[in-house]
Formats: C-alpha cells, structure tokens, sequence
C-alpha cells in the first residue's frame, strides 16, 4: 500500500500544474481552480484501481478535471472570469530582453483573448483549452469530451474562428489561418497523432 501512495504521489507531482492550469483555464478563478484540482486527484487517487490504462493517464485525470469544472461552473451558476493566455516568450535567444512595453502589450493581448474566451460555450473553449494549451490530439479530446472526432473538430473551428473575428474587430492583428484545400491539405503530422 505504501508502493502505491509513493507512486500516486509521482504522479500528483509530474501533473498537478498541468491540472491546474486545466482548471484555471476553464474555471477562472485561482482559488476555485485550486480546489477542483485538489479535488480531482483525490478522485483519482480513490479510483485509481479502475483505471485500467487504455487511455493515458493525462487523458484520466483531465477528464476528470473537467467533469469538475463543468459541476463548478453548473453548481456556481458562472462563467469563467478570466482565462488568461499564457505569455509567449517573446525574446528570441538572440535578442535582447523585452521592454516594458512589449510585456504590457502581450499582457494586453492576453486580456483580450480571455475575455472573448470566457463567452464561448463550455465545449469550445474546453477543445481550444485542451489542443492550444496542453497539446492534445483531437482523438484525445474527442475522448474527454465524450464526442465524434468530427464534433470536436466543429467546436475548435468555431471558437478559433469568433476568437480571430473579435480579436480583429478589435484592432488586434490576427493571422489569417492557411487555406484549407480538402481535407488531407488539413492533416497535419500533429494532428494525425
């Protein structure tokens, strides 16, 4: 038994950041997002005998991370107050460090992004959540969310389309997405994972 806890405690170590930036990212709120994390790996850690492997355990422990999230925001009756983007690193190795002014801006930016985040529906900004920001195949979220491939491919496409229409009708520049010429043209190598 005490095998067990060390390994489970392997665990909670490698993905408890990943499972809070899950539920911050969909929830909002820093203290909520911490609860609903906690409270997922305790789910997990008294589930842990059914979890039989065939999914990865990322995979697991995001669903249920998710399933918390959807009975916070349905129990609190909310939306999300912020989903702040994470900040890329816009120094090259190269060049110098950022001014103030380029951290504002991209602190700014990521105000934006969150705010138009906040008023997709839950499926949209959960798939964009989950294939920008933790990197998951589309099969993968297909199987958190409990969906057609197809569908999570809808809810990505929509939301990543709102999100660049907003973003524009804000002044902020958005590149336009590659042209899609049918649908092998769509593939790519990450998404065929």
């Amino acid at each position: 038994m005490n095998g067990d806890r060390e390994s489970f405690n392997e665990l909670v170590v490698r993905w408890q950041r990943p499972v809070y930036a899950l539920a911050y990212r969909v929830i909002g709120r820093e203290e909520d997002a911490r609860d609903v994390s906690q409270e997922a790996f305790l789910r997990a850690f008294r589930a842990i005998k059914s979890f039989r492997g065939q999914a990865k355990f990322s995979s697991w422990i995001y669903r249920i991370t998710l399933n918390l999230c959807r009975d916070w925001m349905r129990r609190e009756r909310r939306r999300p107050l912020t989903l702040l983007a994470e900040t890329p690193d816009i120094s090259d190795a190269g060049s110098a460090a950022p001014t103030v002014e380029d951290m504002a801006a991209q602190r700014d930016l990521g105000q934006r992004v969150a705010a138009v985040m906040a008023q997709l529906p839950d499926e949209q900004r959960s798939a964009i959540v989950l294939k920008e920001y933790h990197g998951l195949t589309f099969q993968e979220i297909a199987d958190l969310q409990g969906c057609p491939l197809s569908t999570v491919k809808t809810r990505l496409y929509q939301g990543l389309s709102v999100l660049r229409r907003e973003l524009r009708s804000a002044g902020v520049p958005v590149p336009t997405p590659p042209a899609r010429h049918g649908r092998a043209a769509s593939r790519t190598p990450k998404d065929a994972r």
